[in-house]
């Protein structure tokens, strides 16, 4: 209780300060509207229909970003965990194309796909792909070696029967971790994905900026902050259950 009274009056804290910045002149309202501006503007966007149609066209293009990405992470980062030869022969691709940012292939997004959803979906799965590889990789690597001998003890000797009954897992924990800190940067890529012109969230707040509408800027921000606070919120509950022969 104590806790949830504190987090409470931080929140409250948090809303005064943000309030009494454009009221006392501080910041331009123009370019830091106050919270009590934001729900008005809410209610606009929300007859207007706009709200609607931007919400369902970011999660089309988040969910099957999200899905592509993390689907080929976990692919690729349980073959390079399982078999030496894939890491060897995969090394310096990896090397070479990790350090590029998600941003830098928005050109060749556009290039190959055209400003659509094909390059939107692109760009996310290519912002969650590492993330996910790595986490799928590691917790390959890292599943202790006492186990696959006693695997070999039971008969399971072929790779298939490993990975369905001992490395997926004990794996599993360390691959969900890296699935749900995806879960975040792929909001951050949705944004990047939808600033060049294909429809949702990101392209609604780049459109209320260039009118200097920051009120409906800030409601596509914390829309996108409550579309990830439900999804992580589900997503801990099915990790909850996934994982409850842990407990």
């Amino acid at each position: 209780m104590r806790s949830v009274l504190l987090s409470l009056i931080g929140l409250i804290a948090f809303l005064c300060l943000w309030e009494a910045v454009p009221r006392l002149g501080l910041v331009n309202p123009a370019l830091l509207p106050g919270p009590s501006v934001i729900p008005a503007a809410f209610l606009k966007e929300v007859a207007s229909g706009a709200w609607f149609q931007a919400v369902a066209s970011s999660l089309s293009h988040y969910v099957l970003g999200l899905g592509l990405g993390a689907a080929l992470g976990v692919a690729l980062g349980v073959a390079t965990g399982m078999y030496r030869n894939a890491e060897d022969f995969t090394a310096w691709i990896v090397r070479v194309l990790r350090p590029v940012p998600g941003l830098a292939w928005v050109p060749f997004a556009i290039l190959w796909f055209g400003v659509d959803t094909k390059a939107a979906v692109f760009i996310i799965a290519m912002g969650v792909f590492w993330i996910v590889y790595f986490a799928a990789h590691g917790a390959i690597r890292s599943v202790d070696r006492d186990l696959i001998e006693v695997a070999d003890a039971f008969g399971f000797r072929s790779g298939r029967q490993r990975l369905v009954k001992i490395l997926l897992p004990a794996a599993t924990p360390g691959i969900l971790v890296g699935l749900r800190t995806a879960l975040g940067q792929a909001w951050m890529a949705v944004v990047a994905a939808e600033i060049f012109g294909v429809f949702g969230l990101g392209q609604r707040m780049m459109q209320a900026s260039s009118l200097l509408s920051t009120d409906v800027v800030v409601v596509y921000m914390l829309t996108m902050a409550a579309l990830y606070g439900f999804l992580d919120t589900a997503f801990v509950a099915l990790q909850g259950w996934l994982l409850r022969w842990k407990a």
